[in-house]
């Protein structure tokens, strides 16, 4: 099952805090984003403190353009890749 964002905050440096529903939380650097392409309104105005949990996609989002996914974020915090993710949530089912 993916897991859920329940709650998102930003930090000084491009870092944001993230917790999630099975208790994985931290902090992730985005500061390699900061002056790419749509990134680069992060530094107007402010903006990248303003992010928040979109609740239609659960994506981490500063605006209707800006956003980014979740399970990215969760593997970074928990620092393994996708395959190993997948593995370990492998669905089985009983038999007869």
């Amino acid at each position: 099952m993916r897991p859920h964002l329940i709650h998102v905050k930003a930090l000084p440096n491009y870092k944001i805090f993230l917790s999630f529903d099975d208790g994985v939380e931290g902090e992730v650097s985005l500061e390699h984003l900061k002056d790419k392409g749509i990134f680069q309104c992060w530094n107007e105005n402010d903006n990248f403190m303003k992010v928040y949990i979109n609740e239609e996609t659960n994506a981490v989002s500063w605006n209707e353009d800006v956003d980014l996914d979740t399970l990215n974020l969760y593997l970074k915090l928990r620092d393994i890749d996708f395959k190993e993710w997948k593995q370990q949530n492998k669905v089985t089912y009983a038999s007869n």
